[in-house]
């Protein structure tokens, strides 16, 4: 008896170091997709979340580490097809998951509804997936034929002190930044939250920082026209808005005109919007360039 204890003990103690990793067909589509495989055994969408609910639960209380990732079917019929392995089977869907899945976008999950861990894990992905595209982007943009400077690296390095000198210029709140570039046919989107005391530099998330200036660099490197906006909050005060227009590699500053009409025109008809209550809509504070930045590449 005391042997049985003893091996369950350890088996839990085992279980609680052991990973697992749930990729969850997040959208109706993604799930009408796999139901044309016969081993998957789920018909109706709404029953499938709440299975897989059920099932991270039940990970999560047998003390191991949970994630939870996209199931991504486009991506699972090109892994089989890459590997050799039959699409309709309950054991390839597991390599993909350990494979594939886990090395994507992916979430702990701590406890929280399915409801709110699914957009944060969507969310996760789009931004990924942005990054993943503006970074390819650099790396392909070649070497200035001025200077031979690698564009990418240049305008990455740009990027970055434009960021600086934003927070630094900004000054202590709470700040909500937003970038967005064209790039072909794609809108590469990046967002980025800071705080600042009256003391010290701006405290932010390392991913999201690289993600904001990755996306910065490569409206810089392509020359796009591509915008910034930035929300700051402070206490005992109204929210302030300012922006800047992307061109040539620089940021130059939005009227406060144009900041409001950015804000309060909607961008599919054209048609005013009202105002939020409590902003102060206010021109883009001017952003003095270095001796490197005059340089378009």
């Amino acid at each position: 008896m005391t042997d049985h204890r003893t091996t369950e003990t350890l088996r839990r103690a085992l279980r609680s170091e052991v990973p697992s990793t749930v990729a969850l067909l997040a959208d109706e589509e993604d799930f009408t997709t796999m139901r044309q495989y016969g081993t998957f055994a789920f018909d109706d969408h709404t029953r499938y979340l709440a299975h897989v609910e059920e099932l991270l639960r039940t990970l999560a209380a047998e003390g191991g580490p949970t994630t939870l990732a996209l199931f991504d079917p486009e991506e699972f019929a090109d892994y089989c097809a890459d590997t050799g392995l039959d699409p309709d089977h309950p054991t390839s869907r597991g390599r993909y998951t350990a494979e594939r899945a886990a090395t994507g976008a992916r979430l702990a999950y701590t406890g929280q509804p399915l409801a709110t861990l699914v957009p944060a894990l969507v969310d996760t992905a789009v931004r990924r997936a942005t990054w993943e595209y503006a970074t390819m982007l650099l790396t392909d943009a070649g070497t200035c034929a001025d200077c031979g400077k690698d564009i990418g690296h240049a305008s990455f390095e740009r990027a970055s002190r434009l960021l600086v000198r934003l927070l630094d210029t900004a000054g202590p709140g709470t700040h909500h930044l937003v970038c967005s570039v064209p790039a072909g046919d794609e809108q590469l989107l990046a967002v980025l939250h800071t705080s600042r005391d009256t003391t010290g530099p701006a405290r932010l998330d390392s991913s999201e920082g690289a993600e904001f200036v990755t996306v910065l660099a490569t409206g810089i490197a392509l020359g796009t026209p591509g915008g910034v906006v930035l929300r700051t909050h402070a206490p005992d005060a109204p929210a302030r808005l300012h922006g800047w227009r992307l061109h040539q590699g620089r940021l130059h500053p939005l009227t406060e005109a144009e900041v409001f009409d950015a804000y309060c025109t909607d961008a599919r008809t054209g048609e005013p919007i009202s105002p939020e209550p409590g902003v102060d809509y206010r021109a883009g504070f001017p952003l003095t360039p270095d001796d490197d930045d005059t340089h378009p590449h």
